[in-house]
């Protein structure tokens, strides 16, 4: 009981802190356990009056006994030998938790909510961020003097990245304000800079940045990662994009660390393996955070469901317990549980310290101590225990993406591996337990998995099972060659040569499955709710699975063929698909939605058709690598029905490899006007798409095409000009063009009225507003001309561009939203 509510305490914790990220989880926290108190209270009044309904006749049996007799009849009809002789089995009665444990969790609960609300960082007086105000111009050019944190890490676009501790700034131009030269402040600084600027750079090192300093917006686009509160979470409020940096005195003093152990181990097994089997090989022993993992490698991993073993997490922790304790063998508890603390000691040093490695060498650690005192530990309660002490260490952690796939596979590996081993007691325990873990663990972290990346990994228990034997030899050998690199480099680098084939052949499976059809299917988002059924379903087959254990029922052979069908892990598989797939594939059904996306002045807009996906245009690389697929990603879209390029300037098009590359086309339609040729040729889009068996066609000028319920037709190619009709609004994408252009197709009479006018931003000559009469003005720009805003006002045009909102969505009942919520919205919304 003690047990019990020990674990109940600490997932209360636990849950306070996850439910502050709502507004009503303080709240809703509370009413739980008020819930559960009374329920615990009803259930408790029934079983007491049962009880006493069923010992009532047998006491009034037992008194007209004679007395002789009275101990063998008291003995033969009690309850606990009425139930033994029927049975064989212990009584079936349990006393419940008492309604004061449910109350008091629903109180800790509460406590950790305002617990991390007091310890989330907050900008100080003198934080760095606090130099940044909202009359700015856009660029903020500061020198920055400060100490190197972290080593610095190779980011997608080529740049490399560390953190800064800011000490003080030099200067500072761009600011209106006047402001101090040599200027003391305090913060913590995001830094990226040029990959070579950061050549030799290592904590602890004393450098000066001059960049341009900004503070994180928050995401434009509808399911776009949220730098900001990223940042907040890592105590920072601000980010500087550097242009050069100069160290600011010699650091020769200080060129050790657990950096440059890691970098020693790094660089032997990178001798030996080259790139990128080197680098693999290093990510699966110190994880990825410790090793700059090319990204295509990477992307591969993820695709197949491999993302963990390129994590240092609880399996790392056990293989290193495991060669500890089986070199230790003939030594004294005492000397190994020393021996086995120094090793995770170590590993936790080389690996970062990151919160999902803390928790399990914390567990590893308690494991130690079982067996130094030979002790039975319970390790549902150290799992609870290690996870609520970190918490309250630093309850930010919480939101660690890695804390919190570690704390549930582990959660899933105690409790759902027994009784999948149990259901598979028909196979070797070898093979049954190679498909038990990944099945356990992916039962528990797949609804995380949906509501933070929206996607699954359909061969990732195959792929696990598949690969184990690779993925433990690989990681001990690593984890041998790295240790001998630490004291003989040259040794450690002809020892990782053994891994080559090995690590060969674990990248070649990783790319045979992230090339097969469907290898990362998109699924859409799900809500807060769902992913609170979702894990309350668990939890409910978690205990239903318990009480029939503890009362020893077997239905199977009362209910014969229904059994499987009513089993709980089968009703509650089903509840499973309807609370998580059910929402969302209606949703997808029915939405008819368009999106303008935020971008700087590229022209993409996303119509949701009940199912058919068009896409216009794609922008540029990072446009669609970092824009348009994860939007498409976020509303589960795995594939696109109609592509349209509008604009001549293959500039604004060059990203459609990118896309093609993850999402099959079935129609492209090209504008047909001459091209520029450069980065990517109209050519080689049209041979990418017939590879993947899509279509592709030119628009015709003035030539009507339907495309589910939406219609487009291109006016203009060279402009170009291009109308939609939405439902009942009629668009029309006009192109960048000067006023001279612009006259000229006024001239043409090739312009008709709109009510939905979408632009670069540009100036409009006030004859062409007149003609287009837009109730409705888009512009895909972070500014828009003066003179033209004004003139769009004066006719109570109601005004968007992405810049100021974020993207604009519209639907037919909620007409024109935007993504952020400007207090400057011109007019109201239709």
């Amino acid at each position: 009981m003690n047990q019990t509510a020990v674990i109940i305490f600490g997932l209360a914790y636990i849950l306070g802190l996850l439910c502050s990220a709502v507004a009503w989880g303080r709240s809703g926290v509370l009413a739980l356990a008020l819930l559960l108190a009374i329920a615990t209270m009803v259930r408790e009044f029934f079983t007491r009056k049962q009880r006493q309904a069923q010992m009532k006749p047998r006491r009034q049996k037992v008194e007209a006994k004679t007395t002789a007799n009275l101990e063998v009849e008291v003995e033969q009809t009690s309850p606990t030998s009425f139930s033994r002789s029927r049975t064989g089995a212990p009584p079936p009665y349990s006393p419940p938790i008492p309604e004061t444990v449910w109350l008091f969790a629903g109180l800790i609960a509460v406590a950790a909510s305002l617990y991390l609300q007091i310890r989330t960082p907050a900008p100080a007086p003198n934080d760095i961020s606090q130099l940044i105000t909202d009359n700015d111009a856009p660029e903020l050019i500061i020198t920055v003097r400060g100490q190197v944190t972290t080593p610095p890490h190779l980011t997608r676009s080529g740049r490399a990245q560390f953190w800064l501790k800011a000490a003080q700034v030099n200067e500072i131009m761009g600011n209106d304000q006047p402001i101090k030269v040599s200027r003391d402040v305090s913060g913590k600084l995001y830094i990226t800079v040029p990959l070579l600027q950061a050549t030799g750079l290592h904590p602890g090192a004393a450098i000066a940045v001059t960049g341009n300093l900004y503070k994180p917006q928050p995401p434009s686009n509808p399911g776009a990662f949220d730098f900001r509160a990223y940042l907040a979470r890592q105590g920072a409020f601000a980010g500087l994009q550097g242009r050069y940096l100069t160290p600011v005195k010699s650091t020769s003093g200080q060129r050790w660390g657990w950096w440059a152990i890691r970098q020693r181990i790094v660089r032997a097994q990178t001798r030996a393996l080259g790139i990128p089997k080197g680098p693999v090989v290093s990510a699966m022993v110190l994880g990825r955070r410790a090793v700059d993992l090319p990204y295509d490698v990477r992307d591969q991993f993820v695709q197949v469901g491999l993302a963990h073993i390129l994590a240092a997490s609880g399996f790392h922790v056990s293989l290193v317990l495991g060669v500890v304790l089986a070199l230790t063998r003939t030594v004294t508890p005492r000397q190994r549980l020393t021996i086995g603390a120094v090793a995770l000691l170590v590993y936790v040093g080389l690996t970062g310290a990151s919160p999902s490695v803390l928790r399990a060498a914390l567990m590893g650690f308690a494991a130690l101590i079982g067996f130094a005192t030979n002790r039975q530990i319970r390790p549902l309660s150290v799992l609870v225990g290690v996870a609520v002490a970190l918490l309250l260490w630093n309850p930010l952690w919480i939101w660690d993406l890695g804390f919190q796939f570690s704390f549930l596979a582990t959660l899933g590996l105690l409790v759902s591996v027994p009784p999948i081993l149990k259901r598979l007691d028909w196979m070797p325990p070898a093979i049954a337990s190679l498909f038990a873990v990944p099945l356990a663990a992916s039962i528990w972290t797949v609804p995380l998995q949906l509501y933070v990346f929206n996607v699954v990994s359909p061969y990732s228990i195959l792929v696990n099972v598949i690969t184990v034997p690779l993925v433990a030899g690989i990681t001990l050998g690593g984890l041998f060659s790295g240790m001998v690199a630490l004291f003989w480099p040259t040794g450690g680098t002809a020892l990782s040569a053994f891994l080559e084939y090995p690590v060969e052949a674990l990248l070649a499976l990783v790319r045979f499955f992230s090339q097969r059809p469907g290898n990362s299917m998109a699924v859409g988002s799900i809500s807060e709710f769902q992913l609170i059924a979702l894990y309350s379903l668990l939890g409910f087959v978690l205990l239903i699975g318990r009480y029939r254990e503890a009362r020893r029922q077997d239905y199977s052979t009362s209910l014969g063929l229904f059994s499987g069908i009513l089993h709980p892990a089968t009703i509650a598989l089903t509840l499973a698909l309807a609370i998580a797939v059910v929402p969302i594939w209606y949703n997808q059904a029915s939405q008819f939605q368009a999106t303008v996306l935020a971008t700087s002045g590229e022209p993409i807009l996303v119509i949701q058709d009940r199912g058919n996906i068009t896409l216009v245009n794609s922008g540029g690389q990072d446009t669609a690598r970092y824009t348009v697929l994860p939007f498409l990603q976020k509303q589960g879209v795995n594939s696109i029905d109609f592509s349209i390029s509008t604009h001549s300037r293959l500039g604004l098009s060059i990203g459609w490899p990118i896309i093609l590359e993850k999402l099959p086309v079935q129609i492209f339609y090209d504008n047909p006007a001459s091209k520029q040729a450069y980065y990517v040729s109209s050519v080689a889009i049209q041979k990418s798409i017939e590879s993947r068996q899509g279509i592709y066609l030119p628009l015709t000028v003035e030539e009507s095409l339907e495309l589910g319920s939406i219609e487009i037709e291109l006016i203009d190619a060279e402009a170009p000009i291009v109308e939609f009709f939405i439902g009942d609004l009629k668009w029309m994408l006009l192109g960048d063009v000067n006023i001279d252009n612009q006259i000229k197709l006024l001239q043409a009479e090739i312009i008709s009225p709109t009510q939905v006018l979408w632009w670069s931003g540009n100036r409009l000559d006030p004859k062409m507003l007149r003609v287009l009469q837009p109730k409705i003005a888009i512009a895909s720009s972070n500014t828009i001309d003066p003179e033209t805003l004004e003139l769009l006002r004066e006719r109570k045009t109601q005004v968007f561009w992405t810049g100021r909102d974020g993207a604009v969505q519209w639907t037919p009942t909620a007409g024109f939203e935007t993504t952020l919520h400007s207090d400057q919205t011109d007019g109201s919304f239709l």
